[in-house]
């Protein structure tokens, strides 16, 4: 009996070791396939075009049709589509026949109100459009609400921007208004407050309340890294709490979120890094410089070059990377610069892969492009 316990529980995690696996859209020789974290393919490069895996289940491209495949590359929808987006909140907008539909993972169709433009589900709702105005409806095909606003941005952790007329306020998922539709600019949403403008005044909401700030005419998104977010005042840049309160005066010309306790900063055409105190604990001495990450490395450009410092401003990854793509690039779209759970995507000469945190090329191998890594499920 115990054998067959011990048999169990090891299907069991190898099992969650499979789901809890992260894969990387790459392009070899003009085809895309997928990779995990180790650099080895899950995926064989097959595709000619083909999306990242989302809840499972990619877009692919073949024999001149989109279909859903899933982690194993087997196709779940069969490639006989004209176009298949990301598949979200258990159901993925395909193309056929000049014919939008939602569908599930097995091909079943979502009844639905919608008569004019098919929106992406995300976070669990869709954008519903009639008459121009614009309301949402759930994964069950129902009106949540109705179409009222003049716009709708996407939900992020629940929460997104409304517009009607000339002023801005945020709703959750039910519809409900989180924060009054009264103001001509509105961030997005964080708990720890977001900013707004009423009339000509800046200031940030938090707790129901709106904190004026005179003398700011620019405020920053918060995050959830740090109680403070960055704003400008007569062209400088400075750090204030969700109250409103200056806590580093505006002195810098450019400067970025906190991550990991320090702040990219940029004064007389270098960069550097302060605290949350405001003192310079890295000397501006960069061409360019982005956040720290969780694995406590940042990326910094000398010259025309990236490398890697760690909190103490030794640099640990010699600068001789790309870490962004330029252009109409297929990839430019990813936010994330630097490390990620221990793996940074970056550019070397003319191809793309990822290096470790000691700078080690994973998979030894490089690509014409590579994705992120997302979760298969």
């Amino acid at each position: 009996m115990k054998f067959h316990y011990t048999l169990l529980f090891t299907f069991f995690l190898n099992l969650t070791f499979v789901n809890a696996q992260e894969l990387a859209l790459v392009r070899d020789n003009d085809l895309f396939g997928y990779i995990n974290t180790s650099g080895e393919y899950v995926i064989q490069p097959q595709f000619k075009k083909a999306g990242n895996f989302s809840e499972g289940y990619a877009a692919a491209f073949k024999d001149e049709k989109w279909g859903l495949i899933d982690t194993s590359g087997k196709w779940v929808l069969n490639p006989e589509f004209d176009r298949v987006k990301s598949f979200n909140s258990g159901y993925v907008l395909v193309l056929q026949n000049d014919e939008w539909n939602y569908v599930n993972a097995s091909g079943e169709k979502l009844s639905t109100p919608v008569t004019e433009k098919y929106y992406d589900f995300n976070d669990g709702v869709a954008f519903l459009k009639k008459a121009k105005k614009t309301g949402l409806i759930g994964t069950d095909g129902k009106l949540i609400l109705e179409p009222t606003y003049d716009a709708i941005k996407p939900f992020i952790n629940g929460y997104a921007k409304v517009r009607k007329g000339d002023y801005w306020g945020i709703i959750d998922k039910k519809g409900a208004v989180f924060i009054p539709v009264e103001y001509s600019e509105i961030g997005g949403y964080n708990k720890r407050g977001v900013w707004a403008k009423k009339g000509e005044t800046f200031g940030i909401v938090s707790n129901k309340k709106f904190n004026a700030i005179a003398g700011i005419d620019k405020i920053w998104d918060f995050n959830d890294n740090s109680e403070l977010t960055y704003a400008r005042s007569n062209k400088k840049i400075g750090f204030i709490n969700n109250s409103g309160e200056w806590v580093i005066k505006p002195s810098f010309e450019k400067a970025r979120a906190f991550n990991n306790g320090l702040a990219p900063v940029f004064k007389n055409k270098f960069w550097g890094y302060i605290n949350e105190k405001g003192e310079e604990v890295i000397a501006l001495n960069f061409r360019d410089a982005e956040t720290f990450s969780a694995d406590g490395l940042a990326p910094v450009k000398e010259k025309k070059l990236w490398g890697f410092i760690n909190k103490s401003g030794k640099m640990v990854i010699p600068a001789q990377y790309q870490i962004t793509a330029g252009g109409l690039s297929l990839f430019s779209k990813n936010a994330i610069k630097g490390f990620y759970k221990g793996l940074a995507r970056v550019k070397k000469g003319k191809q793309w892969g990822f290096i470790n945190t000691k700078g080690e090329v994973l998979g030894d191998k490089w690509y014409q492009n590579v994705e992120l890594f997302s979760k298969k499920r």
